[in-house]
């Protein structure tokens, strides 16, 4: 099986986003995609919450989840949207950072709400509040699919290994982490982590990102790492984007889930410790 993972350098104009997005969908189909991903916040990378409540949309009203379901039935591909910025019915006014995955048929198979908010103080001058625009979710989500079970998270929920155990104990082979990350978290902690969730799971991890400065037509420009990366069951990093938007293809082999298991059963474990 062949996945293809988009890398992004999404502005804060869904409208302007959305082509660049559907080309490289486009382009993943004719490289022989049979499961496409894109970062988070696909549709708008942006850290004024006034442009956010200007351009983004329900998830009934979005333009872009409405456009990539139709593409996703066009070309009969598995299309991961790895997240969309989205308007909520919450009385509080808060956004929803929300990863579905999309049938060939352009159906929405399953959604996923980001657990785990980004709200960290990087240095003295870069700290983020995700939870000050963002409502966390409450679920994790595991989804059947022909090409095996698909774990779905979240960038931030990278830090929390029990969400992933708990993913592929319940069936989870594909583990999808698209990211917007920090490039100073980055630098330091990326590839460490990916590789340690794949192989404490020993499942595939599939991360697509967001790269480089990103345009803002108000509020501060972001910049995020890149190095969307393809880890494997045992560990080994597959594919590694770098720096540049396009395309990242890697091959997939379910069978190596189950022997990383074997080799390794710590998965199904139990422990003898009681604590300290």
């Amino acid at each position: 099986m062949r996945s293809a993972l988009l890398q992004l350098n999404s502005s804060d104009d869904p409208a302007e986003n959305l082509p660049v997005t559907q080309t490289l969908i486009a382009e993943a189909k004719a490289g022989g995609a049979d499961l496409v991903l894109t970062p988070e916040v696909t549709n708008c990378v942006s850290a004024s919450r006034t442009r956010q409540q200007e351009v983004l949309q329900t998830e009934d009203e979005d333009a872009t989840l409405a456009a990539l379901r139709l593409q996703a039935s066009e070309l009969g591909v598995w299309l991961l949207i790895g997240s969309l910025a989205l308007k909520t019915d919450d009385s509080d006014g808060r956004f929803a950072n929300r990863s579905l995955l999309i049938a060939p048929d352009g159906g929405i198979a399953a959604r996923y709400d980001k657990i785990h908010m980004f709200d960290v103080e990087v240095s003295e001058t870069e700290s983020y509040r995700e939870s000050a625009g963002y409502r966390p979710g409450r679920n994790s989500t595991l989804v059947e699919t022909p090409l095996g079970g698909i774990g779905m998270t979240i960038c931030y929920d990278i830090r929390f290994p029990h969400l992933y155990r708990g993913l592929a104990q319940a069936g989870a082979a594909i583990l999808s982490i698209p990211s917007a990350f920090s490039p100073v978290t980055g630098a330091a902690h990326w590839e460490s982590l990916l590789r340690a969730r794949a192989i404490e799971t020993g499942a595939y991890v599939l991360a697509p990102a967001q790269t480089g400065q990103h345009g803002a037509t108000r509020g501060k420009q972001r910049k995020t790492y890149g190095h969307s990366m393809a880890v494997g069951p045992w560990g080994d990093v597959l594919a590694d984007g770098g720096l540049e938007p396009g395309v990242v293809y890697v091959d997939l082999d379910l069978s190596e889930v189950a022997k990383a298991r074997q080799r390794i059963p710590s998965l199904h474990a139990t422990s003898e410790f009681d604590g300290l």
